[in-house]
């Protein structure tokens, strides 16, 4: 006869029956319904996440490298993705402007079109339509957690220009990025960098 589940349970580490840990696995779940049964799937999740990405990031970040570092995979796995996306025609590749032995990898209008279906809408209609003070609280604590897990990961840490320690905020519609030793636009100060530095608190 099986030991009772009861019994076995007391041999289970504390951190696996927490409540830090059942907020753990609900964040993973999330994760699996915006790919669950009810989205395209026409795209792979790691191809979805690539799309969404290349159109999300600033023209220092559009690389496969930094989809690779974004994605938590190896440059080959992430190169892959990117070059069946190309096959797709939802993503091409154009050559750098300041660096042409290098190139940057751009969302095509199909590419844009096929985002109209992206698995990902609900949830941020979901956040959406939470109270503002909670979506805040929300975001605040993301924020924390991926700043928290890349460190402890040595990973870098991703997040919008206009929250990023590079950048000086300034009055007019562009902003002086340190890290770049360029000027940033309105829309790319509300854009996706590998280089983000989080040493500011979120702006909104």
């Amino acid at each position: 006869m099986s030991e009772p589940f009861a019994f076995k349970s007391r041999t289970v580490s504390p951190d696996f029956i927490s409540a830090p840990c059942h907020t753990a696995e609900l964040l993973v779940h999330l994760a699996r319904l915006v790919h669950g049964s009810a989205a395209d799937p026409s795209l792979t999740p790691a191809q979805w996440t690539a799309l969404r990405y290349f159109a999300s990031a600033n023209r220092f970040s559009r690389t496969p490298s930094g989809f690779s570092e974004f994605n938590a995979t190896t440059r080959g796995t992430a190169s892959q993705t990117v070059k069946s996306l190309i096959a797709m025609g939802l993503l091409e590749k154009r050559v750098h402007e300041s660096d042409r032995r290098s190139a940057l990898i751009e969302v095509t209008e199909t590419g844009r079109a096929k985002l109209c279906a992206d698995p990902l809408s609900d949830l941020i209609e979901c956040i959406r339509a939470l109270p503002e003070p909670q979506r805040e609280a929300l975001t605040d604590t993301i924020t924390t957690l991926g700043v928290a897990l890349a460190k402890r990961r040595s990973a870098p840490t991703f997040g919008q220009c206009g929250d990023c320690g590079h950048c000086d905020a300034a009055d007019s519609d562009e902003s002086f990025c340190h890290c770049t030793q360029q000027m940033l636009s309105g829309i790319e100060m509300k854009s996706l960098c590998i280089d983000f530095a989080p040493t500011k608190g979120p702006k909104r």
